[in-house]
């Protein structure tokens, strides 16, 4: 184990639609800063990686505009349509470097709120599992499913439903075989887990924080900014979980 690499993944091509702005969210502003470099400074400052990968969209003009432009640990390629493609032309870039036994971390590049203690739990408590895991936390809203005319036709248990979060992290042979028997079958992947679970694989849970948050609509940019200064502060909204 003491081999073991670990590599970071940040699919970073999206266009994010349900922002409505003027260019993709990872490019919004933050704290007087671009979103993805916040999420990618952070990333960096909590734990080491032997590589780093961002996979941006093939017409992108905003990086070079970036503070992590100039960071020479950071490798960039072209991504794709979606989330898995880009991930997985980030594990072929990794092809002649990646053990099969390597992690892979994957982290949403709009998730700048990741506290390093979620990071390092992780890291932790998948270091002997021979698959892999995601940090998760339990469902505290009432679920309803809804029907016709936007009525509610049921209230869905939330007993064991858990809301996943990123990074995941797998092993680097599990994940790429993981994605390409997906990409064969003609599956829409959503995370990285959804395709390994797909494999008859059971990744492993790892509580984390609630206020782990994903940048998707324009109000979240401003809670964002509010978890950072909690965080950063030293006074986590959650606590620890």
């Amino acid at each position: 184990m003491s081999n073991t690499r670990f590599w970071l993944v940040v699919p970073a091509a999206g266009i994010g639609q349900r922002m409505k702005a003027d260019r993709p969210k990872q490019y919004l502003r933050l704290q007087n800063r671009y979103l993805l470099d916040i999420t990618l400074t952070r990333l960096l400052a909590a734990a080491e990686f032997d590589g780093r990968i961002v996979s941006l969209h093939g017409e992108d003009h905003w990086w070079p505009h970036t503070d992590s432009a100039s960071d020479d640990r950071i490798r960039t390629i072209q991504g794709g349509a979606q989330r898995s493609d880009s991930v997985m032309a980030a594990l072929r870039a990794l092809d002649s470097r990646a053990a099969s036994d390597d992690w892979v971390l994957v982290h949403d590049v709009a998730r700048p709120c990741l506290h390093p203690d979620d990071l390092k739990r992780l890291r932790k408590e998948l270091q002997g599992h021979p698959v892999g895991g995601l940090l998760a936390c339990p469902m505290a809203d009432t679920l309803k499913r809804m029907g016709p005319g936007q009525t509610v036709v049921e209230t869905v248990e939330r007993d064991g439903i858990w809301r996943a979060l990123t990074p995941q992290m797998f092993r680097y042979g599990v994940l790429r075989d993981a994605l390409a028997k997906a990409e064969h079958a003609g599956l829409v992947i959503t995370d990285e887990a959804s395709a390994v679970e797909h494999c008859g694989f059971r990744p492993r849970l790892v509580e984390g924080r609630a206020d782990n948050i994903k940048v998707t609509v324009p109000e979240d940019l401003a809670l964002a900014e509010f978890i950072l200064g909690r965080i950063d502060s030293g006074n986590g909204i959650t606590g620890d979980p």
